[in-house]
């Protein structure tokens, strides 16, 4: 991909993610000035963004849009309901034609008749008023200057910008408007444009009609550049554009060209090769006892020298991280949209709230806790908020309310997202399980209410009794336990029948170091991430008690069921006096694994499974030791699910 178009892309849905934001606190409290504020600049820059790539269409839609915020900026115009609708539908459609240039590298067919109907929307005064010819020369002259900031900055003096527009039968008269342009003494920089705000479809071209429009600068003197059009003078347009007279926005832009931008396969590479530096530094440990042996001196300076580079190291692990640190905002930019889409395809209406997304987590979490609440709130929308006449018949408000929000809990960070439908119904999940053939009616009656509501995250259950576009194929609540499990997070559920759900993900910040807790199984070494480890239990194996066709124990005045973690593993059964537990989460219930032996913790980097690895049950990856062994890292909550 074109880097400059890849920059676009980025930036172009920080800044919708950044309207969008103050479109929903104006939806709250529309004469808040500083939202009015921050949705103009952000609107503002990226109609200077869309320029650059010569979207007219979507130029002139975020014009429509800007003028609506300037003027209650100014107060002279009141932000009401159907304005803000309109600018949050203005928005979709950019966002919208920002993922057609990511796919196709142009807009979508039905890009005019969009902008036609959302720039009546914004304004229905538009299409009617004729814009001035000053204010349409101050338009491309201000457009121009943003996207050629860096030709203008280095400028000396004054330059002379011209706007070319040839006659669409030009060609037939033999003219050549490049050769005109280059005939342009001085000539800085020119930019080619779509005539009618959009590239045509290249079956649609006509080759021997023009359609483009040619700007440019020159450092010569008006005069001069005029004679080089003196054969076209009613097709063109001149402006005078300097250095000073650059906008803050185009300074602004120029400020941001100051920050470094990394290719994330760098810090990836830089990730690995401190994965490495921790492999080599998890390797002294042994050295220095064997040398303990043979020379007491040689083992403690052994031992100071792998203190030393293990400060170090961790001092690189810290900026690392914090390189690798984004906010959440960024990747959930797309959901409100998604959300009003979908929920506007169901015939409902839903507001999403969304808090505490400027908490920072390492970018592999952020970039994969998008899917999985997608998921999630395509099910509250289809399952769980009611019809507008339901809602108001159990006394509720027409509109739904989904309500997504994040906080830090130590070195994790606690994703909450909740509704105010109709809930989850247990009892139903119980019979819809029996009737699948999914569990027994006797197991079904035993289960916990808790227990039950984990079912919806069983391949394949779906509560939907039909299957529509959004949702009911039962492949989306496991689809967001399996996004969960590959981030090492866990997922709760709470609900009350007739009052909502709400949904718990929590996910580790930091995604680049792994301290593992290494065990021992059937004379097999495997490591065990510490976030899914609750404690670890030595106790007499004569509290080990049988429980119908299984083993408990007494823990903290609960009864907890034991497993073996050789029989999962299929590995060999060590018999002891004594049992090591190590007790997990799973289901939201816990629950111990058996193990032979508690060996060391370590730090360091674990990959994902590859080739059979990647097919088997109970392994989130694996870990390359000191001594150049490959350790096993497991799934606890997989293999005790």
């Amino acid at each position: 991909m074109d880097e400059l178009l890849e920059q676009f892309l980025i930036e172009g849905r920080e800044l919708v993610a950044q309207a969008s934001k103050d479109f929903a606190t104006l939806s709250r409290d529309p004469t808040d000035l500083a939202a009015i504020d921050s949705a103009f600049r952000a609107v503002h820059t990226l109609k200077g963004s869309v320029a650059v790539f010569g979207l007219g269409l979507a130029e002139q839609l975020l014009h429509a849009a800007e003028d609506l915020l300037d003027g209650a900026r100014r107060g002279g115009s009141i932000l009401d309901a159907a304005r803000i609708s309109a600018l949050i539908a203005c928005l979709d459609d950019v966002d919208r034609w920002i993922d057609d240039m990511e796919r196709d590298g142009r807009l979508g067919e039905d890009a005019p008749a969009v902008s036609r109907r959302a720039i009546a929307q914004l304004n229905p005064k538009i299409g009617e008023v004729p814009v001035s010819e000053e204010a349409a020369e101050q338009r491309w002259i201000a457009e121009l200057s943003i996207r050629e900031a860096d030709v203008i900055a280095q400028a000396s003096g004054s330059l002379v910008a011209f706007r070319y527009t040839p006659d669409v039968g030009c060609f037939f008269r033999g003219e050549d408007p490049l050769a005109v342009v280059e005939a342009v003494p001085d000539l800085l920089t020119i930019g080619l444009l779509p005539a009618n705000g959009t590239w045509p479809n290249t079956l649609a071209i006509e080759p021997f009609s023009c359609f483009s429009i040619i700007e440019g600068l020159s450092a010569a003197s008006l005069d001069a550049v005029r004679k080089a059009f003196r054969l076209q003078p009613d097709q063109v347009q001149f402006g005078e554009v300097a250095p000073e007279t650059q906008t803050d926005e185009t300074r602004a832009r120029r400020t941001e060209t100051s920050l470094l931008r990394v290719s994330p396969a760098r810090v990836d590479a830089m990730a690995d090769g401190l994965g490495d530096l921790v492999v080599a530094i998890n390797a002294l440990t042994p050295l220095a006892q064997e040398a303990q042996a043979i020379d007491r001196a040689l083992a403690a300076r052994l031992r100071t020298v792998q203190a030393t580079i293990e400060r170090a190291t961790s001092s690189l692990h810290r900026n690392l991280s914090a390189v690798r640190l984004v906010p959440l905002g960024p990747a959930l930019q797309r959901l409100p949209r998604l959300t009003r889409e979908i929920a506007q395809s169901l015939g409902k209406t839903v507001a999403l709230t969304i808090t505490g997304d400027r908490i920072e987590v390492d970018k592999q979490i952020a970039d994969g806790l998008f899917e999985p609440l997608l998921h999630l709130v395509r099910n509250a929308l289809d399952h769980g908020i009611e019809a507008g006449e339901m809602r108001r018949a159990a006394g509720k408000p027409a509109d739904g309310a989904i309500t997504l929000s994040f906080k830090r809990d130590g070195e994790a960070v606690i994703a909450s997202l909740s509704d105010d439908g109709a809930g989850i119904d247990p009892v139903r999940i119980r019979q819809l399980a029996v009737t699948r053939g999914l569990l027994s009616q006797d197991v079904a009656d035993k289960m916990t209410d808790a227990t039950a509501l984990r079912l919806i995250f069983t391949p394949g259950f779906s509560t939907a009794a039909a299957v529509s576009e959004v949702s009911g194929r039962g492949v989306g609540m496991d689809a967001v336990q399996a996004a969960t499990d590959r981030l090492r997070g866990t997922i709760e559920i709470d609900s009350i029948v007739g009052r909502g759900t709400i949904f718990r993900l929590r996910l580790p910040t930091n995604a680049l170091i792994t301290r593992l807790l290494i065990v021992e199984v059937g004379g097999e070494r495997y490591g065990i991430a510490l976030d899914q480890v609750v404690e670890t239990v030595r106790i007499d194996r004569s509290a080990l008690l049988p429980v119908g066709k299984g083993v408990a124990c007494v823990l903290r005045e609960r009864t907890v069921p034991v497993l073996d973690l050789a029989t999962l593993l299929d590995a060999r059964l060590f018999d002891s006096p004594h049992a090591k537990l190590v007790v997990t989460q799973s289901g939201g219930e816990p629950v111990a694994l058996r193990v032979d032996n508690f060996a060391e913790r370590v730090e360091t980097i674990v990959r994902p499974p590859g080739g059979l690895l990647s097919a088997a049950r109970g392994i989130i990856g694996s870990a390359l030791m000191g001594d150049g062994g490959v350790l096993l890292v497991l799934d606890l909550q997989e293999l005790a699910a």
